[in-house]
């Protein structure tokens, strides 16, 4: 196996070459295409501006800067001025997020200046009658109580206009004031298939049920990029368990190629889902089955340490975790920009 490092701009579809950014030219007989997805601010402005994504290092290093650095700037007010962080989605992504920053500014922001930690809102702005639409309502309401105790105020029916600096605008025209606000409304897939001139349904690449692109057997998509449809004929979820099994899928189609048999048609197995609040606080939802509290946040917890590769791994993260734990720690709060 060979790694390239590179963007591919062009498809030479007669050589069957990949043109990449750095001048470079690959050869393939058979190619996958698995650009993953890219923040999508659904058409509403301001987003690109104003807005923190979360689909990167560098994005996830600048959310942590700026709050960092208006807690150190309200730290300098001895009135009664406050900071207000929003979060806009309440699907697992921005639920999540609006949870983490909660006990971030319970735990370790508190430790070091209560008074200004106080002075900080955390907000959950969901367009939608209920958070995380997928699971159960049961699971949506039982998270909605956890963020609140949590000190977050979830709006729910609250769609956004635009956004524009330390201000969001709401479909009434009413105003929000947000120093900080988190974008986690959802994806699209990554802009660089324009390049690529394969055929899209909506901003992925449509795929044959065999997760060939149309009109291209021997180009493969798979993950946030590819249209692959469920058994309910809609798009399948943008997450990371049906990119795992359609990258399984295409490695076995393609030795079916080779050995002449008939190739199969993808089938997602939905082994459920799931999402963390906080401490103690997460939903599990496999089947009809459906858990929440304690027991959820230990299941989360140990499913992501079995994902990870190596015992090193394993142990390391255990070892933070469970320090963590313990302290109410989440590291030392210097400010690090990333460029």
């Amino acid at each position: 196996m060979k790694f390239r490092m590179g963007s591919p701009i062009l498809i030479d579809h007669k050589n069957k070459e990949v043109k990449l950014d750095s001048s470079e030219v690959l050869k393939f007989d058979h190619l996958i295409v698995a650009l993953g997805s890219v923040t999508s601010d659904f058409g509403i402005p301001g987003v690109n501006e104003f807005a923190l994504g979360m689909k990167s290092v560098h994005e996830a290093l600048n959310i942590r800067a700026e709050i960092m650095r208006r807690f150190e700037d309200l730290c300098r007010f001895e009135d009664e001025t406050r900071f207000s962080i929003a979060v806009v989605g309440g699907g697992p992504t921005g639920v999540e997020m609006a949870g983490a920053i909660a006990e971030l500014v319970r735990g370790p922001l508190k430790s070091d200046e209560a008074t200004a930690a106080a002075h900080i809102d955390v907000r959950l702005i969901e367009a939608g009658p209920r958070l995380l639409p997928p699971f159960a309502p049961s699971l949506s309401e039982r998270t909605k109580k956890d963020l609140e105790k949590l000190g977050v105020k979830v709006m729910l029916n609250t769609a956004v206009k635009a956004i524009e600096h330390r201000k969001i605008i709401l479909k009434d025209d009413s105003v929000l004031n947000s120093e900080i606000t988190i974008w986690a409304a959802g994806v699209k897939g990554s802009d660089a298939i324009a390049q690529l001139n394969l055929p899209t349904v909506g901003n992925r690449i449509a795929v044959e049920p065999t997760m060939q692109v149309k009109n291209y057997p021997y180009i493969w998509a798979l993950g946030d990029i590819a249209g692959a449809l469920g058994k309910d004929g809609r798009p399948l979820p943008m997450v990371a368990p049906v990119a795992i099994q359609q990258g399984k899928f295409i490695a076995k189609q393609i030795n079916r190629l080779i050995s002449d048999k008939p190739l199969g048609d993808f089938k997602y197995l939905d082994k459920g889902s799931m999402a963390t609040i906080g401490r103690n606080k997460a939903i599990v939802q496999v089947k009809g089955i459906k858990i929440a509290g304690p027991i959820a946040w230990l299941i989360w917890l140990w499913l992501h340490l079995f994902y990870l590769l190596g015992g090193r791994n394993k142990i390391g993260t255990m070892a933070d975790w469970t320090w963590n734990y313990l302290t109410f720690d989440r590291g030392n709060r210097h400010i690090m920009d990333s460029y």
